[in-house]
């Protein structure tokens, strides 16, 4: 099984600041991930190289005789150099198709698919909303950028098979929108 954690709840919104680390509430997500991981037989542990991420992970890192290693192929989405209002844009891209972005994101979507396919059994992978549903999407065949809302750390499984990754179980969704 293959481990897609969403980060937790970030210290500031994602347009105001370009890097922010978790707030108090994002950091009790993170234990309680962690205390979740633990029931499973993780043997390898990536992050996002965002802080939010790393700071999600870090409780579990703590607990667990594991290497964190920093994997930028599972960070978050790339913005166009010629977009303005990065918000904007991510709203307009998060309710469209994957046909309908720049080529900057169709090959970074590419790449997180084959990463995450490449990886082996029984490993956790703390990453991004839309990272989590390019993956999810991928699977299920469906061109939409947002095929579902995952929760701040949540703990969405797939399994790489012969075949690629096969959905086992999406992560709880948020009650509310993220947008």
């Amino acid at each position: 099984m293959i481990y897609l954690v969403r980060h937790g709840e970030a210290a500031s919104g994602w347009g105001a600041h370009p890097d922010p680390g978790l707030s108090d509430m994002g950091q009790a997500q993170a234990t309680s991930a962690a205390e979740a991981l633990s029931a499973f037989s993780i043997q390898a542990a990536l992050t996002s190289p965002m802080r939010r991420c790393q700071e999600t992970a870090a409780p579990f890192a703590h607990q667990e005789p594991l290497e964190l290693s920093i994997e930028p192929r599972v960070t978050e989405i790339p913005t166009p150099g010629d977009i303005v209002d990065r918000v904007l844009w991510l709203r307009s891209l998060m309710s469209g198709e994957w046909d309908a972005t720049p080529k900057l994101v169709q090959d970074w979507r590419q790449t997180l698919i084959d990463t995450v396919s490449a990886l082996p059994e029984n490993t956790v992978v703390f990453s991004h909303f839309v990272a989590i549903n390019a993956i999810v999407g991928h699977m299920e065949g469906s061109n939409k950028v947002t095929v579902f809302r995952p929760n701040h750390c949540s703990i969405t499984q797939v399994k790489p098979t012969e075949s690629g990754l096969k959905l086992i179980r999406r992560g709880e969704e948020a009650g509310t929108k993220v947008l």
